[in-house]
């Protein structure tokens, strides 16, 4: 009979053919996990990119001019501003506004106040309407080649009076907020022109 030597030749290679299949594998996997947190992340940055310019530009403007209007509140025979009344629209390519969802802020020097909003139900002091729709089609989303005449019901006691400095901030749900900055003119008539 014949006698078999150890020999561990054959083993070795054997060996080193598993490990470098392994390595392979590995890498592979190791690849396919790279290359899917790469989509994943430049996915998720698309989506931050186009979140962030949704938010960032205001959807909607002024159209034309801002108007205060007397109304019966005089404090000490002195006539004050109670409402005051502008034109919304989209700006060019806005995306639509829920005007349902829209909150309105009034400032001046001594008072922050959000204004409520009530619908089309007009001289409430303290919150504000939607006066008047332009070329809407009955709902209540602002959108392309509509206008909303709106009415800031200043809150009872805090009327503007001649020569007052004041804010008001619209904030749609989706979007930049719309800031308006005006001055009362120093004489106060039925209506007027805000600068």
């Amino acid at each position: 009979m014949k006698q078999y030597r150890k020999n561990d030749e054959a083993f070795t290679g054997l060996e080193a053919a598993i490990v470098l299949i392994a390595f392979v594998v590995v890498a592979a996997v190791f690849s396919y996990v790279m290359l899917g947190a790469g989509f994943f992340t430049s996915q998720k940055s698309q989506e931050v990119v186009h979140t962030s310019v949704e938010q960032a530009s205001s959807s909607m403007e002024v159209r034309g001019e801002v108007y205060g209007l007397n109304g019966t509140s005089t404090e000490g025979g002195v006539s004050n501003i109670t409402t005051v009344r502008f034109t919304v629209a989209l700006t060019a390519g806005g995306s639509p506004v829920d005007i349902n969802k829209t909150v309105m802020t009034y400032m001046t020097a001594d008072t922050v106040t959000t204004l409520p909003y009530n619908g089309t139900v007009a001289d409430d002091a303290g919150n504000w309407t939607v006066f008047e729709k332009q070329n809407d089609d009955g709902d209540w989303l602002l959108e392309n080649g509509e206008q909303f005449v709106l009415d800031a019901n200043l809150p009872y006691k805090k009327s503007l009076t001649a020569d007052t400095q004041f804010s008001i901030e619209i904030r749609p749900a989706v979007g930049a907020a719309l800031g308006l900055k005006r001055t009362v003119p120093p004489q106060i008539d039925k209506v007027n022109l805000l600068y």
